[in-house]
């Protein structure tokens, strides 16, 4: 029988116990993102439902690390609530959070990475725990974060990890209704979902079909990635079931006419399943994934005055 947490000096208790361990783990990026999927994908996150106290407790975790990497909010807060009704009328209450990375030159664009913190919840008596999906896309969004504190981006870097992506990118779509800055300057959206597991050390990078100018940007990326970097799914010639245009929080940002890459693995044996937990993460293509996203992300922000927006 599951016993769902309770806001309680229990779920304290669980925050400072993970605080020491996230203390005590190596600084190596690899390292460090290993250990976030970890605390994420953990039973006591109960697969992070939007507005569980698991996702409290995830998004605790996730605002110690922005404290550690230094961000800094957009206005009095990180925090971004929003709330919708789910298909049987309850309402959900939500919440965003939203950091930003200061560049050093005032150009007027911007450079949005995201990844999706919930997952499914608890539905069975099982826990689904999403270590790929997607808190592995979460630990590739601080290991990008940390990167850029440590080499500063010429243009803003705003880092939003949205909530409730599983139910129809809620999260997401609030982010454009309500931007923290003029949706016209936000020259390019990097999506992080699903990041951790592939048997043919392949990771994808989705967008340049609808934007021609990431190609070449993401082909210098690839010549000496860790892993396979391959450039697709972003056209229905494979099928429309193979076009993962509309399938995570890009999206919302692709539906607004903002250009867009998306980076993440093929479906795999545990999607959507109570199997996919940290045991069956394949850590070294997991560290080589994030070695790749992150010098991904450090190219696209130093060339982005070569990218045009598409509206």
């Amino acid at each position: 029988m599951i016993q769902v947490l309770v806001p309680s000096l229990r779920l304290f208790a669980l925050i400072l116990a993970f605080g020491v361990s996230t203390s005590a783990c190596a600084a190596t990026p690899g390292a460090r993102a290993l250990e976030d999927v970890r605390i994420l994908s953990d039973d006591a996150m109960q697969g992070r439902a939007p507005g569980t106290p698991g996702s409290a407790l995830a998004r605790a975790h996730i605002l110690k690390r922005f404290g550690e990497i230094g961000l800094s909010p957009i206005g009095d807060s990180f925090e971004r609530p929003f709330s919708y009704a789910r298909r049987d009328g309850a309402r959900v209450d939500a919440i965003n959070l939203v950091a930003r990375i200061p560049g050093t030159q005032k150009s007027g664009k911007v450079m949005v990475v995201s990844a999706h913190y919930d997952h499914l919840g608890v539905r069975g008596g099982e826990i689904f725990n999403g270590a790929d999906d997607n808190a592995s896309g979460v630990a590739g969004l601080l290991a990008v974060a940390e990167a850029f504190k440590a080499q500063p981006p010429r243009h803003d870097v705003i880092l939003a990890v949205v909530d409730a992506e599983e139910g129809g990118l809620r999260g997401a779509h609030a982010f454009v209704a309500d931007p923290p800055v003029p949706l016209a300057s936000i020259a390019l959206n990097i999506n992080f979902d699903m990041l951790s597991k592939n048997v043919r050390n392949e990771l994808y990078a989705s967008g340049a079909s609808a934007l021609p100018a990431l190609r070449p940007i993401l082909d210098k990326v690839a010549a000496t990635a860790p892993v396979t970097l391959r450039q697709g799914h972003d056209t229905d010639a494979d099928g429309k079931e193979n076009n993962w245009t509309t399938q995570s929080d890009h999206y919302a940002f692709a539906a607004k006419g903002v250009p867009w890459v998306y980076f993440g693995v093929e479906d795999h044996p545990e999607y959507h399943k109570s199997t996919d937990d940290f045991a069956t993460i394949p850590q070294d293509f997991f560290k080589r994934s994030i070695a790749t996203v992150v010098a991904a992300s450090l190219a696209l922000e130093r060339d982005l005055d070569t990218l045009q927006p598409s509206r």
